[in-house]
């Protein structure tokens, strides 16, 4: 009975991703009479479950006839991933010395991590930003991937991960002659890994769909990234736009659905005391 009363939460969830299929399935006349009016404001729009004639066109148009959309997928590939590997290079040894190395300022160092880590990017906008030009990056993909791998949540839940690894087990580890490096690299690694695979899930969904970013520190249309590209359409191919938007969902969905069980263990492993 509890199960039946989440359902209407459920349906409020998958609406919209059922609005991106229907409408890539749409054609755009149809589209225009039925959601445009919500665009133009030149009438009362109407919510259509099921369009009238499904069509494959719009799809077809978009994956054989689009180039610039393509070009604008592999930016996105391009900024998104070595984000991704940079932030596992970068932040887990990071997290692993907040978790497990004792040293003078360490609480200093957690304290100004979790700082930053709640500072939202219009603070740290103009900064970046300046930092970016003085080193000439402005305007390069190096602008949104930099800032991507030395963001401070990844290591933040990393370490959250890291704490969960027993201190017997490490302490075992050492009898047996086993370095900082080794520790790290066949136990903390092995057993944290569910926070790095929360956090590289977590990486990927943020840059996947970063807008603010991209818009400040790119200026050539040539270098943006899917959402800029969505962003800037004009609406006058409603179904194209409905199909762009649908494939560029996709990843993300199946990531998540691949992630989800990693990130729940992630989030709950700081809970459990080693």
């Amino acid at each position: 009975m509890k199960k039946w009363l989440l359902l209407p939460f459920a349906l409020l969830v998958w609406g919209p991703i059922w609005l991106l299929f229907a409408g890539a399935i749409t054609g755009d006349a149809e589209l225009q009479a039925t959601l445009g009016p919500a665009l133009t404001n030149s009438g009362q729009a109407r919510l259509v479950l099921l369009p009238s004639w499904p069509t494959l066109q719009t799809m077809l148009e978009l994956l054989l006839d689009t180039p610039e959309y393509f070009v604008t997928y592999w930016n996105t590939c391009a900024q998104v991933l070595p984000q991704v590997a940079g932030q596992c290079l970068v932040g887990a040894p990071a997290a692993w010395a907040l978790s497990r190395l004792v040293f003078p300022g360490r609480r200093a160092v957690r304290s100004l991590y979790i700082v930053l880590m709640l500072l939202p990017f219009q603070v740290t906008m103009v900064p970046s930003y300046l930092t970016l030009h003085a080193l000439g990056l402005l305007d390069t993909v190096w602008a949104v991937i930099l800032p991507g791998v030395f963001s401070t949540f990844p290591v933040f839940l990393m370490q959250r991960g890291f704490d969960a690894v027993p201190k017997s087990l490490l302490e075992a580890a050492a009898i047996d002659g086993a370095g900082l490096w080794q520790q790290f690299f066949r136990i903390g690694l092995p057993v944290g890994l569910p926070g790095v695979l929360a956090a590289m899930t977590i990486g990927f969904l943020d840059a996947w769909n970063a807008l603010e970013q991209p818009m400040t520190f790119l200026k050539t249309p040539s270098l943006w990234p899917l959402s800029l590209y969505l962003t800037n359409t004009n609406g006058s191919n409603l179904a194209l736009t409905m199909a762009a938007s649908l494939v560029m969902l996709l990843p993300a969905v199946l990531l998540f659905s691949f992630g989800q069980k990693y990130l729940e263990q992630g989030i709950l492993a700081g809970a459990v005391k080693g």
